[in-house]
């Protein structure tokens, strides 16, 4: 699978310095909350704390992701399934988590590592893109630049069992219209976003 040729898209000069800055101050006021979460997801079902999972990055390399766990354990072993409304997978911490968004403090060490941008498409599993990539056009043309944390398909409702096709559309007006003050009002509206946070 390959990433189509297109005009290659520039970072705002700024973009990389303030991912470092502003992911690791986000750790740094995190670390108060890191032990509460890993105590509930231990105490609640003794299983890990973290999930690991590949994901397609920026020009068709993989990485590593990391979130705190908030489904029970071996939810996929039947194989991958996109997240629904009242998934009995999500276990009652994890569905707390989803909802405020702290399942994926752990992904700004992969902003810190560079795989990922605080702001930017979100990225997806490899199965996935593989069915996408056939059913949804310019699908990947979300992969010209680094997968962010929250995007401005998210702040729209754009998560979860919702409509690929208008997420890859909100995910392509964000990179043909990329700048530093739209990364900045994404990252105010994610604040606020609860909408299909499940």
């Amino acid at each position: 699978t390959s990433v189509p040729q297109m005009k290659v898209l520039r970072e705002p000069f700024l973009k990389r310095p303030l991912d470092i800055v502003l992911s690791l101050f986000m750790l740094i006021l995190s670390i108060p909350v890191f032990l509460p979460i890993v105590l509930a997801i231990k105490l609640e079902d003794g299983g890990p704390v973290f999930y690991r999972q590949e994901r397609w990055g920026r020009s068709g390399k993989y990485f590593r992701t990391y979130k705190f766990r908030t489904m029970v354990v071996d939810a996929e072993k039947s194989g991958a399934k996109i997240t629904v409304e009242g998934d009995l997978r999500i276990t009652p911490s994890g569905r707390f988590l989803r909802k405020y968004k702290l399942d994926e403090l752990p992904q700004l060490w992969n902003v810190l590592s560079g795989e990922m941008s605080l702001v930017g498409p979100r990225p997806e599993r490899p199965h996935f893109v593989e069915q996408f990539k056939n059913e949804i056009g310019r699908y990947m043309w979300r992969h010209v630049s680094k997968p962010g944390m929250t995007g401005w398909a998210q702040v729209n409702g754009y998560r979860g069992d919702t409509s690929i096709a208008q997420r890859v559309k909100y995910d392509l007006y964000y990179l043909e219209n990329w700048s530093l003050a739209f990364d900045f009002k994404i990252l105010l509206r994610t604040l606020f976003a609860r909408e299909n946070a499940y």
